[in-house]
């Protein structure tokens, strides 16, 4: 079998991915739920020169299946290590408040769009107009409609939230 690459890439390029995916079921005898077209076209042009120029040689499928069988293979995420506190308890340590933020219970107030904003600061979160959000950001992509930086929104630059 004798493939040409250059015309199999130009007639897989104009493809649909629905055509690419009926052509990997052609190609490789099984389904995909793959719908990138760029990634589609590359197994498959993959598995057309595999077909046309021979597969991988014996010898070299011993090989990668020796590297595979002795690599030390993660199969579960790393368990999360407690921080220890200095006098060797195991108790987990909280994580420190930001120093940028006035403390729980402060109001942050802003002039935005001829309209005053106001925020309380949560022990645990922001709340806006009722609702209860986790970052300034949030709160601050609310109220613009597009991604800021909340710190930088209600002017927050400096420690312990002057201005």
């Amino acid at each position: 079998m004798h493939v040409d690459v250059a015309k199999e890439v130009a007639t897989l390029e104009v493809m649909s991915v629905s055509e690419l995916r009926a052509k990997y079921a052609q190609v490789f005898g099984e389904e995909t739920r793959a719908g990138n077209k760029r990634w589609l076209v590359r197994r498959i042009i993959w598995r057309l020169q595999a077909l046309a120029e021979g597969d991988l040689s014996e010898r070299a499928r011993k090989r990668a299946s020796e590297l595979a069988n002795d690599a030390d293979l993660r199969l579960n995420p790393p368990k999360l290590a407690s921080v220890v506190s200095p006098n060797k308890h195991s108790t987990p340590t909280t994580p420190k408040p930001d120093n940028r933020l006035p403390p729980a219970g402060q109001i942050l107030r802003r002039l935005y769009k001829g309209r005053l904003v106001h925020v309380r600061i949560l022990p645990k979160g922001f709340e806006f107009d009722g609702a209860v959000f986790q970052s300034l950001s949030a709160v601050a992509k609310v109220i613009t409609g597009s991604h800021t930086n909340g710190f930088l929104f209600f002017k927050l630059l400096d420690q312990g939230g002057s201005q």
